[in-house]
């Protein structure tokens, strides 16, 4: 039913019609008018202060930190971290090992191979060729002094042994995950990594061996000349 501006309302009817239907011009209240214009005003001191200004105000930045803040406690909570193949192995087979290295990963490695390993500028990480490992303790030295000419960055000098060491764990974990749409296979199919069970045997066995070998007797002083 069509409704006529002698039905009482304030407000004058608007000049178009739609289907007998014709609506009252009812503008917005000045106060939210207003508001709308000082939120487009209020962004520009706002996109110059967090975009052109100090990079640490940057949500970002504040989120690196954070991330690099819960780091130290989770490496808190691993304890003693050794550049070793048992600390490689423990770690690509432990939830939190993972998942720290992983976070590393995503802060450095991905802009060469790719979000989920599967390679870009750099080799494919899931599959099960390599160009520069041959055992799970290369993975660690090619992170520490770099590989192909420099292609692969030395990372000694950028980040903590700890870190470099969690990294490897993890790009030891992505072996076999073989993503979709990785690169091709770069490099030679290599022996696996050693089970933890098989790290663990061993390191026990060595020990084992240190703590019954017995000390080199002291040699005998050369005789008194004469």
């Amino acid at each position: 039913m069509r409704r006529e501006e002698s039905s009482g309302h304030d407000d004058p009817l608007m000049s178009h019609e739609y289907d007998g239907i014709q609506e009252y011009d009812n503008p917005l209240p000045g106060w939210w008018k207003w508001l709308f214009v000082g939120t487009i005003l209020w962004s520009v001191p706002y996109f110059a202060y967090y975009h052109f200004g100090n990079q640490e105000r940057t949500r970002t930045a504040r989120f690196d930190s954070a991330m690099g803040e819960n780091m130290r406690l989770q490496f808190d909570k691993l304890g003693e971290i050794r550049p070793d193949t048992v600390t490689l192995v423990r770690f690509a087979n432990e939830e939190s090992g993972v998942l720290i290295g992983k976070s590393i990963y995503k802060t450095h490695c991905v802009a060469c191979h790719g979000p989920e390993g599967g390679g870009g500028v750099g080799p494919n990480l899931t599959d099960e060729s390599y160009k520069n490992i041959r055992a799970i303790d290369d993975i660690l030295r090619v992170v520490n002094v770099g590989a192909a000419g420099g292609a692969m960055p030395a990372w000694q000098a950028k980040l903590e042994e700890r870190e470099r060491i969690m990294v490897s764990s993890y790009v030891a974990w992505l072996r076999g995950k073989n993503v979709p749409g990785g690169k091709a296979a770069d490099g030679q199919t290599i022996a696996p990594w050693p089970s933890i069970e098989e790290v663990n045997a061993s390191a026990a066995a060595a020990s084992e061996a240190a703590a019954v070998t017995p000390p080199a007797a002291p040699s005998a002083p050369p005789p008194a000349q004469p």
